[in-house]
């Protein structure tokens, strides 16, 4: 089966590849000029590979690190030694989007090793289980898209991926270091590495609370109510956070974690923000319905995984049978809805995004629409709590805490921010059957084939510029 499941994941993978490479030639062809945010990255790019370093070359547009142009003169400039090419071939426009194609292949790899690692080898079926998950999660729509173009998605996915499966592995120094490799991608990317600081407490935590369950005679007095568990969890937490033995245990595992954190910390503090460049347009703020957005996307993306039937029903059960609590949620939503949602001035103006269109059409058009949807919102929160039910509820709550550091400060509308937290979501629920797998992919193709024809086909211009312009993600 071992032999089987490498055919299994070459296969997939060369066909992958093949096909990347297909579609990269058309991107190519219909796109000679940077598109959207390239505009910045692009030129950006050309500086450093001419070895322009300065300060004072930096676009002041660009928001983040100079991770992904590192990285990309790293790549393309040996090629001058190696093959003997011209300055001007090697930091073309095509040879740095290249450069995203590579770190695709990177992913698909990483994200194999990952599901290796996450996911228990008791069945036989759950090698083509596993390869096809991650050929459906290689080419997950939103991230699948952005391989073409020179964005810091791709970079900013492989550096993450691979400090989370060293952690898994134990790591740590390695992990913290690919931790800081990811921050020099996208900023927000430290939460992903606090996150493999979490995922390794929770292991920890997790233990503990077993070896406390396992006990003949509980130490702590009895409670009974509809929170019990919830407070025993919390007694016990206190009661492990009190013990200078388990939190010396704990920094002796997540030092490197710690160390990352300080250097973030004074980031902050020498930067006087997290943003760097244009901050104008990324303000922090509490944009709560960006959850409720994201359990949306989650939903809509894992539907064959979060909604059927049977699902729906034991929901409605549990509501019935939870109302006040489901009651209680519900309020507490419309709140959050009423009082915190945020329109951007990029998602109002710039409608060569889809989600331009889906905050035209559903949310401006009428008001009353985004709190109709809150009971959709709570049945899509359930729906993916649920289906984490197999990680312990200490790995639960640093994932959703780091989510929720994530998406939330985020005022702007944009999938590309869903797509890193959706990845390790994705990663960590429990095999599905072979048949919704294929479901999956089957659906992911068709938003990909959909997505691609509409931007290399479906142009248009605006009334007061002669640029073409195409309609994405």
């Amino acid at each position: 089966m071992a032999q089987l499941e490498g055919y299994y994941f070459s296969a997939a993978l060369s066909c992958t590849f093949l096909v990347s490479c297909l579609l990269f030639s058309a991107f190519s062809r219909a796109l000679r000029e940077p598109y959207m945010d390239e505009i910045f990255h692009l030129p950006q790019a050309q500086r450093y590979c001419e070895g322009h370093f300065s300060l004072s070359q930096w676009d002041p547009m660009i928001t983040t690190l100079p991770g992904l142009y590192l990285v990309s003169v790293g790549v393309v400039k040996p090629a001058i030694w190696i093959f003997g090419w011209s300055e001007h071939v090697v930091c073309s426009i095509g040879m740095l989007r290249f450069v995203n194609l590579l770190f695709s292949v990177g992913n698909f790899y990483l994200l194999y090793l990952l599901f290796r690692k996450v996911q228990p080898r008791n069945k036989a079926a759950s090698s083509i289980q596993r390869v096809l998950s991650t050929l459906t999660l290689a080419v997950f729509p939103t991230l699948y898209f952005f391989n073409f173009l020179y964005y810091t998605e791709a970079g900013s996915m492989f550096f993450t991926l691979f400090a989370y499966l060293m952690c898994l592995y134990g790591n740590h120094k390695t992990s913290a270091f690919l931790g800081f490799c990811g921050f020099m991608f996208r900023q927000t990317n430290i939460i992903w590495a606090v996150f493999c600081a979490g995922n390794v407490i929770a292991q920890k935590l997790t233990e503990a609370w077993k070896t406390e369950l396992q006990k003949k005679e509980d130490r702590l007095p009895p409670i009974k109510g509809p929170f019990a568990e919830f407070r025993k969890i919390l007694q016990f937490l206190l009661a492990y956070s009190m013990s200078f033995k388990n939190l010396s245990m704990l920094f002796r595992l997540t030092w490197p974690y710690i160390l990352l954190g300080f250097l973030f910390c004074a980031f902050v503090v020498v930067n006087g923000g997290i943003v760097i460049g244009d901050r104008s347009s990324h303000e922090a703020c509490l944009h709560f319905p960006q959850l409720f957005y994201f359990f949306s996307f989650t939903l809509f993306f894992s539907f064959p995984h979060l909604l059927s039937p049977s699902k729906i029903r034991t929901f409605l059960s549990l509501v019935w049978k939870r109302r006040i609590l489901f009651f209680v949620v519900t309020l507490v939503s419309v709140f959050l809805v009423w009082k915190f949602t945020y329109a951007h001035k990029y998602l109002l103006a710039d409608n060569r995004h889809y989600t331009f269109y889906v905050w035209k059409r559903v949310f401006q058009r009428y008001e009353f629409v985004k709190y109709l949807l809150v009971p959709a919102y709570i049945f899509a929160g359930w729906s993916i709590a649920d289906s984490l039910k197999s990680k312990s509820i200490f790995w639960n709550l640093m994932f959703f805490i780091c989510l929720f550091i994530v998406i939330v400060p985020q005022k702007l509308l944009e999938f590309r921010y869903f797509i890193l937290p959706y990845v390790i979501y994705r990663l960590n629920i429990t095999l599905p059957p072979t048949s919704r797998l294929v479901c999956e992919l089957s659906c992911y193709a068709i938003v990909n084939f959909i997505t691609f024809y509409i931007f290399l086909n479906k142009t248009f211009q605006w009334p007061d510029s002669q640029d073409i312009q195409r309609f994405m993600w």
